[in-house]
């Protein structure tokens, strides 16, 4: 058996989080070189994923308008790229948390990696050779899933073995700002670079995950986590018990997952640009980087003026935000106010996800991190993936305008739904 608490409120929460002595200065932190290079690894890492995703999804929709698909249809097939992307997820991510905490975890990393170099190069030769059939590039999407699948678990357990436990928290906290930033530009660089051409972003996002390797390689601490006995399903049943029965970490996680399955509308993105409010890619380009000027100026915010108080609050706060401002994005037949309801969306995610990931990390011991990580990408996934696949089929049926206010509003009760569900959760009040 484990020596991990069977209990998961034995395990200091977020709310009663030991004092650490040692020097907990910005300065000690950029000291620690090998988590310098693991984090930038994990931030080009996540920009070319986005980077990917995007372009895919604008591809997709592209060639299905062009070969005579109508708005409905091509909103369809659009989220049948997400759907393609999260049924390797689903499959593969509890056997990709097992992995991740019994292997060497930047060897996960690297291979994860190498996978996605080459999902990259291959739809960048399909784009650039003009290749219309669709069938190529959702294969390729299901191989990148894969890909993700063992990638996410391994980067998200690999960062607090870089690190002193006095810098745990603070390390958790540029983790989680480089990895929404991440997630929040690189869709907007996406959509630039889409304006370009597709080519041009998937050759783009092949370089950054080759940088991604690199600095992979200049990591010399070992990332092989303490092996916990047991069989494989053991200790997958393992994470998964203890991820139900911390509320923390379960409400959190199930937050995310409905408010964004249900809010997702910038999946929708492709759709409003060509034929909502008929801006072309370059309007695409600037639709999709409203969600990062948003989030960029809430991370700088939140690297110099760190959330101590309140947290669970904030958190349901933001998700709140994020679901009016879906709707408000949904409802608007202006350019500048759709940009403006993303850059609001993209600001509150941005402080959602960061008070989730700190608490997750906060509260699960080492030897779990790979396990609950996992479960936590596969939820995060579901969310992004199946939300995409959600969003498009309300699209078929609500057009794309009603999908977006109906995932609005959805997220806004799920928000007063989780809000009273889990009271853990939203009395959760330091992120030290």
């Amino acid at each position: 058996m484990s020596d991990l608490p069977s209990d998961p409120d034995s395990v200091p929460s977020a709310l009663e989080a030991p004092k650490q002595e040692g020097d907990t200065s910005m300065r000690a932190l950029l000291r620690q070189t090998d988590f310098l290079f693991f984090w930038t690894a994990r931030f080009v890492a996540t920009l070319a994923v986005q980077i990917q995703g995007v372009t895919i999804g604008w591809q997709v929709y592209t060639l299905a308008r062009e070969t005579g698909h109508n708005e409905g249809q091509g909103a369809f097939l659009l989220g049948m790229v997400g759907l393609a992307q999260f049924i390797p997820l689903f499959f593969l991510a509890l056997t990709a948390g097992e992995t991740a905490d019994r292997h060497d975890r930047r060897a996960i990393m690297t291979a994860a990696i190498g996978v996605d170099i080459v999902c990259a190069g291959s739809l960048g030769l399909l784009a650039w050779s003009g290749h219309t059939a669709l069938w190529p590039i959702f294969a390729i999407a299901v191989l990148f899933g894969a890909g993700r699948a063992f990638l996410s678990p391994a980067s998200s357990a690999m960062g607090p073995m870089l690190v002193p436990r006095p810098l745990l928290p603070r390390a958790i906290a540029w983790n989680s700002l480089s990895w929404q930033s991440a997630s929040i530009i690189g869709p907007a660089l996406g959509g630039l670079l889409c304006a370009i051409s597709p080519a041009t972003a998937f050759g783009a996002s092949a370089g950054l995950f080759l940088l991604g390797g690199l600095c992979l390689l200049g990591i010399r601490q070992s990332t092989k986590p303490v092996v916990q006995p047991g069989s494989r399903w053991t200790l997958i049943k393992e994470g998964l018990v203890y991820t139900w029965r911390n509320k923390i970490v379960f409400g959190s996680i199930s937050l995310d997952l409905f408010a964004v399955l249900l809010g997702g509308a910038t999946a929708l993105l492709p759709v409003f640009a060509r034929d909502v409010l008929h801006v072309g890619a370059e309007g695409f380009g600037i639709l999709r980087a409203a969600p990062a000027v948003g989030a960029t100026v809430v991370a700088v915010v939140l690297a110099s003026h760190q959330i101590r108080r309140r947290a669970g609050l904030l958190m349901f706060g933001a998700v709140a935000v994020f679901g009016a401002a879906t709707v408000v994005f949904g409802l608007s037949q202006w350019m500048w106010l759709s940009v403006a309801a993303l850059a609001v969306l993209g600001g509150a995610d941005m402080v959602s996800v960061y008070i989730r990931q700190t608490l997750v990390q906060l509260v699960t011991p080492d030897p779990m991190r790979g396990r609950v990580a996992a479960v936590s990408g596969l939820f995060i996934s579901a969310s992004n993936e199946l939300g995409e696949f959600e969003s498009g089929v309300a699209a078929r049926f609500l057009g794309p305008v009603g999908a977006a206010i109906f995932g609005g509003v959805g997220a806004l009760l799920v928000t007063g739904a989780w809000a009273r569900m889990f009271p853990e959760l939203r009395k959760a009040d330091r992120l030290e």
